[in-house]
């Protein structure tokens, strides 16, 4: 349905100073009535009528001072306006031109320029997306294993191995929208304008595990994609930060990283990380830090990050515990993902699985990780409306032998008793703060004391059997503070007051 078209007019102080920008107008510092035409979309013109430049695809004009809201189509402009019945005015650093309200930039004064926005054909990722490698054989039974998939309250089915032809892959698809799950679906051999669509498609199997140099190869599959299937992810899964300097093509994992965000230019970043949890090896700091990189490259781009971990044996990887793959998921969270991701679902076969033991067996079998993820998903799937809505702003390791106090300064939370905890730190869209307080033990319960830097009454709780705000309960009344318990791995979600 088109839109009315309008004309906006706004008092801008304009003052390009970055003349290296393709996009950037040539003009003198000037004060005048510029009008914006949001239908067309693109031209700059000045009270006279002169023309004074074009934006490029999605681009924005940012400058200090009020900007204005319209809320039908999400463009914002000055505080002079044509039609103000549309307009609600918000106080903040910036003043953007978006037809994107999701994805505009809040985050501070970025000086007057005109910059660029999120391509209107990139992908927007509007649920948290709980998967996994393997979807499963496309057989007389896929409709029955398709509502097993939703049953284990997964949201997203990740094709390429089960489904693989154009008619299984269309079939997926149609499977997907009957229960409520969406689908990033093998390419099956067709060309980019041949690729499916429907409702329940998010876009399409790329590549797993580049080397950088298959990056350009990548950006023109990515670009074609984009051209012909706007909106649509491509989805491509980066190394660990464990792979060596021959997997990535680059002297270190961040400059692999890096160098992908920049060079591709895609719209998730993901990777896999499988740590170990023996008792003779512990490598979750490794795991951590493969975090982070995502999460500071997720920042920077403004592209959400997923991840894969481990639910299955095989080679030196463990089997893991209930409490183990909860640990994996929710130190991701605490690092902001958007997505979590199981290897496996289906039992992949060959001679590195032997063992078998992924969520489904070979045979079809549904094993103790079956209820295991449906318990765990359940929870995440209703946090996952919140965490949708989050930034991160840090991540804080608490070790037993630190001083929480002097670790967490500064955070939402001011101190608590001490423990082995990881703490998410973040901002909401609507102003509040979040934490994520993980138990970062996958063999103990926590139970810490706990003290906000703002009265308890004032914190709510993400309940994880409902996804509602309800206000946080004491664990352990009669005892002094405020004590929360903590399953081994778990985590729990907190929302306090803005500053």
């Amino acid at each position: 349905m088109k839109f009315r078209c309008f004309i906006l007019t706004c008092l801008v102080l304009l003052a390009f100073t970055n003349s290296n920008q393709s996009n950037a107008i040539d003009s003198k510092d000037v004060a005048a009535f510029y009008t914006f035409d949001n239908d067309n979309g693109k031209k700059i013109t000045d009270s006279a009528g002169k023309r004074l430049g074009k934006l490029e695809g999605d681009a924005q004009i940012v400058a200090g001072g009020k900007f204005c809201f319209r809320k039908p189509k999400g463009e914002y402009m000055s505080n002079q306006v044509e039609n103000p019945d549309f307009i609600e005015e918000k106080q903040t650093n910036l003043m953007v031109i978006s037809t994107d309200q999701q994805r505009h930039d809040t985050l501070g004064t970025t000086g007057n320029q005109i910059v660029k926005a999120p391509k209107p054909d990139a992908f927007v990722q509007d649920r948290f997306a709980i998967g996994f490698w393997v979807d499963p054989p496309a057989e007389e039974d896929m409709d029955a294993r398709y509502k097993e998939i939703a049953e284990a309250n997964f949201t997203i089915v990740l094709g390429g191995f089960g489904a693989r032809t154009p008619e299984t892959v269309e079939k997926q698809i149609i499977l997907c929208e009957k229960y409520g799950l969406v689908a990033l679906v093998s390419m099956a051999g067709l060309p980019p304008d041949k690729l499916p669509e429907g409702p329940a498609c998010w876009g399409y199997m790329l590549r797993d595990e580049p080397n950088v140099k298959d990056f350009p190869g990548l950006k023109n599959l990515v670009d074609q994609i984009r051209e012909a299937r706007p909106g649509r992810l491509s989805y491509i899964n980066l190394y660990p930060n464990y792979a060596n300097e021959r997997q990535l093509g680059t002297s270190s994992y961040e400059e692999h990283v890096k160098r992908f965000v920049d060079e591709v230019d895609v719209d998730v970043l993901s990777m896999d990380h499988y740590p170990l949890m023996r008792p003779d090896v512990d490598n979750r700091h490794g795991y951590c830090e493969n975090l982070e990189v995502m999460r500071k490259y997720s920042l920077e781009k403004k592209i959400p990050f997923w991840n894969f971990f481990n639910v299955m044996p095989f080679g030196p990887h463990f089997d893991p515990t209930e409490a183990q793959i909860r640990w994996q998921i929710y130190t991701s969270l605490a690092y902001g993902a958007k997505g979590v991701l199981y290897f496996c679902y289906w039992t992949p076969k060959g001679g590195e699985f032997p063992k078998g033991g992924a969520i489904i067996t070979t045979e079809g079998r549904r094993t103790r990780h079956y209820n295991q993820a449906k318990r765990i998903n359940a929870a995440v799937k209703n946090l996952g409306a919140t965490l949708m809505k989050l930034t991160s702003v840090g991540v804080h390791r608490v070790p037993p032998d630190s001083v929480p106090v002097k670790v967490l300064a500064g955070t939402p939370i001011k101190n608590m008793t001490k423990g082995d905890y990881l703490v998410g730190e973040f901002s909401h869209s609507d102003g509040r703060r979040a934490v994520l307080l993980n138990n970062y033990s996958f063999a103990y319960t926590a139970w810490p004391t706990v003290e906000f830097d703002t009265n308890p009454a004032k914190v709510m709780e993400v309940d994880p059997t409902t996804g509602k705000e309800i206000a946080v309960l004491d664990d352990s009344p009669s005892m002094p503070g405020l004590q929360l318990s903590i399953d081994a791995g778990d985590g729990r979600l907190f929302l306090l007051p803005g500053n």
